[in-house]
């Protein structure tokens, strides 16, 4: 990626929209940010990844999360924290969360 798509908010900054993966299985998925409405007990918000999967149709069809990726004082500072993660560190998260989900949900 180049001029500054490399990074989560750069990818939205540049294209005017989250960025879209092909997951370890084979989906596509969506991702973008989400933080805390309320501080936690140290006064600071987590941020976070919601990854969502679409369906053939292009429907919404499922959801993972990840673990809060940064804290802060404030929620918009949270979120411009995990914004800067490089978009091959997105997709390395996107795809041990669905390495997770399919060992603790195994068919």
């Amino acid at each position: 990626m180049n001029g500054g798509d490399d990074t989560l908010a750069g990818y939205v900054a540049v294209h005017g929209r989250p960025p879209g993966f092909t997951g370890r299985d084979g989906r596509p998925y969506s991702v973008g940010v989400f933080s805390d409405d309320d501080p936690g007990p140290d006064d600071r918000y987590g941020a976070a990844l919601l990854f969502l999967r679409w369906s053939p149709s292009n429907a919404p069809d499922g959801h993972l999360e990840s673990d809060y990726l940064a804290f802060a004082t404030s929620a918009a500072e949270a979120e411009a924290q995990v914004g800067r993660l490089a978009l091959h560190e997105v997709k390395r998260i996107l795809d041990a969360l669905i390495a997770s989900h399919a060992e603790s949900n195994p068919t």
